[in-house]
């Protein structure tokens, strides 16, 4: 059942995180297991080929390409991330849960909740791998999950003790009309989205 699964899998996505942690004995570092000792946040930590294809050797599951796992150039990152130092902490799931169920999470949390019932530290941040067959963005941590601890916002001050030196943080909705405008009221604009970075508790004075 499982190679007939794999194999009409090769059809469609590249990968399949839902197929995989489905099997007893997977999970994250077994494919992941770089991330246990990375220290930069552009690391690719994908899995190298040999892990693939102890299983997908032909016999019993059918082979596939790996060629993809070496060409994959490093993420281009804006900000500093330590897996080892954050996984050493243990799971945060808990913390992340709280802060959703205070009202102090710093963004929408949708339905979160139900993804942060895990004892695996891995998916306290990369959640609902285990439903997708297609992995993006919707499965990688957001910035109100690190501000549950890093909590220090004061913007501008404070956005380099994560973020690079000299990248533009400024989002592309924040035209000349913007500026002018986003005061008044006219804009309809839901605060909820300027939580990240500029806290709950900014004032003007903050910026200009």
């Amino acid at each position: 059942m499982l190679a007939g699964q794999l194999s009409a899998q090769t059809a469609g996505p590249r990968f399949s995180h839902q197929q995989h942690l489905k099997q007893g004995g997977v999970t994250c570092v077994t494919c992941h297991d770089a991330a246990s000792k990375s220290t930069a946040a552009g690391d690719t930590n994908m899995p190298e080929a040999k892990i693939c294809l102890s299983c997908h050797s032909g016999d019993p599951l059918p082979s596939v390409d790996t060629s993809f796992l070496g060409g994959k150039a490093p993420a281009q990152r804006t900000f500093r991330f330590n897996h080892e130092f954050h996984l050493q902490m243990g799971n945060v799931a808990p913390l992340i849960a709280a802060a959703i169920e205070s009202g102090s999470y710093l963004g929408k949390p949708g339905d979160m909740l139900q993804h942060l019932d895990t004892q695996n530290a891995c998916q306290a941040c990369h959640r609902g791998l285990e439903q997708t067959d297609a992995a993006g963005m919707a499965n990688l941590p957001q910035m109100p999950d690190c501000l549950v601890c890093h909590s220090d916002i004061r913007n501008p001050f404070s956005c380099e003790k994560c973020h690079l030196e000299g990248v533009n943080l400024m989002p592309a909705s924040h035209t000349r009309n913007f500026v002018d405008t986003h005061s008044t009221g006219r804009l309809g604009l839901d605060k909820t989205t300027c939580l990240p970075c500029h806290g709950r508790n900014f004032t003007c004075m903050g910026c200009h």
